[in-house]
């Protein structure tokens, strides 16, 4: 199913660990108007960058969200957020272009330099934060 333009749902819901470990990663239908949201999101990024992004997370279950060592509270559980990376450039970079950007997100984070989680507000027409992060063996901190 094409949640957008260049996003699929295969491709927002798809988990190494849920294939791993026998476990059913498939969103409820409530959770699918989210994951519309996050792909429409990625269209703004990739058009920003002019690049495909790569997902390396999008949707997760409660069980899945919980072997990667996540809190339940987590926007994965509920279709608002993505981890993503665009070949070629850091997640410095990408956080960067995307802070100076106009683009609506809820929160960008820079997790331990090696991806960028982007998220949307939890609920339709919610304004968003626009929360910069960094997350890292140091903790969590703003983006500077």
């Amino acid at each position: 199913m094409k949640l957008s333009k260049n996003f699929t749902l295969q491709e927002l819901t798809h988990s190494d660990i849920a294939i791993r470990n026998s476990l059913d990663n498939t969103p409820s239908k409530d959770i699918i108007p989210n994951l519309i949201r996050v792909a429409e999101l990625l269209e703004d990024v990739r058009a920003l960058f002019n690049k495909p992004i790569i997902v390396n997370s999008g949707y997760r279950s409660v069980q899945v969200n919980s072997l990667l060592g996540s809190k339940p509270t987590s926007q994965h559980c509920i279709g608002c957020a993505a981890d993503i990376r665009i070949s070629g450039l850091t997640p410095d970079q990408i956080v960067s272009k995307i802070v100076k950007s106009d683009i609506q997100y809820d929160q960008v984070i820079r997790e331990f330099d090696s991806w960028v989680h982007i998220a949307i507000p939890r609920t339709e027409g919610q304004i968003a934060r626009k929360q910069a992060l960094i997350i890292d063996k140091k903790g969590t901190r703003p983006y500077a």
